[in-house]
């Protein structure tokens, strides 16, 4: 079943001119089947510069909207459209005004993990891979807005020396994991190294070997010269991880750090959007444009270091 679904989505792939791009943490059958397999930074280069006709976005919304707002004149196809963050809902136009009235002169940092409305508020926008370079390029003395990550701004903070007016949102997945889980997965694998997302609680965080985005995750799981690891961040990661390093052994650090909305990107769902060539995820066209801009400023940012 597995393998002609395969073979069907190949056909269609070259039929249409479509890359397929894929997160970290949708199912491993999606992984397989991807044209590129990353997080959100790697995802966001991508899409921007892909020469592709089509794009199908195996992730959630914000992430299938970046990519529209990067390629105006081409189709952007989500299998499911109803993939949400939990995290992006936790801040409102509304509400980004409110605390940008009470710091005018603040620099609004936007994590892309974020909808396309307030990322248009925004003066750059930043991923987990990048957030501190990104805030570093801004001026000393200047007052930053972090949005709407509170634990990667916090984690941020620390690693500039910075104070940050952070903003009180989180991951839910990420927020479940909890010191008691890492402490029992250690007692299990005490010759195991652990590495943290730093979308985890700052308990968390302290308790890590490792602290960095998915890319950054598997970075250091490929060049170490341990065996054992426990992975704090979403499970999915753990089909990259294990097929990147098949000689090595990877623990999650809990069972719940499972992101349902990540797991609605299936195989028969990407058939069925190049067969149908829907859903199409669409931004308004002022809007893209205004929230283009801080997208390509970060964009910029890491061209600019290397």
């Amino acid at each position: 079943m597995t393998d002609n679904l395969t073979s069907r989505i190949d056909s269609l792939r070259k039929e249409r001119k479509a890359v397929i791009l894929v997160h970290n943490y949708v199912t491993g059958e999606v992984q397989d089947i991807g044209d590129y397999v990353g997080d959100s930074l790697g995802l966001s280069r991508t899409a921007a510069e892909t020469d592709a006709e089509v794009i199908v976005f195996c992730g959630v919304h914000f992430m299938a909207e970046t990519a529209a707002i990067l390629n105006p004149g081409k189709p952007v196809l989500m299998p499911d459209v109803n993939a949400g963050c939990a995290m992006a809902n936790m801040v409102t136009v509304r509400q980004l005004q409110k605390l940008k009235d009470q710091h005018p002169d603040a620099a609004v940092v936007t994590y892309v993990n974020s909808t396309a409305a307030v990322k248009a508020m925004s003066d750059i926008c930043c991923t987990s891979a990048n957030a501190e370079q990104v805030v570093s390029t801004l001026p000393a003395g200047q007052e930053v807005i972090f949005v709407p990550d509170r634990n990667l701004g916090r984690f941020v903070a620390t690693q500039c020396d910075r104070e940050l007016i952070l903003w009180d949102g989180f991951c839910p997945t990420h927020q479940r994991i909890l010191p008691e889980h890492v402490e029992l997965t250690r007692a299990k694998h005490p010759e195991a190294v652990l590495a943290v997302h730093p979308e985890c609680r700052q308990a968390v965080i302290e308790m890590a070997d490792f602290v960095g985005s998915t890319s950054g995750i598997l970075g250091f799981c490929r060049e170490s010269e341990q065996e054992a690891f426990i992975i704090a961040t979403e499970v999915g990661i753990l089909h990259t991880l294990q097929k990147e390093s098949p000689g090595k052994r990877f623990f999650p650090a809990s069972e719940v750090a499972d992101c349902p909305n990540m797991k609605l990107s299936t195989l028969e769902k990407v058939l069925w959007c190049l067969e149908d060539m829907a859903p199409v995820v669409q931004v308004e066209k002022a809007l893209a444009e205004r929230a283009r801009l801080p997208i390509e400023r970060m964009l910029e940012v890491m061209g600019s270091h290397g």
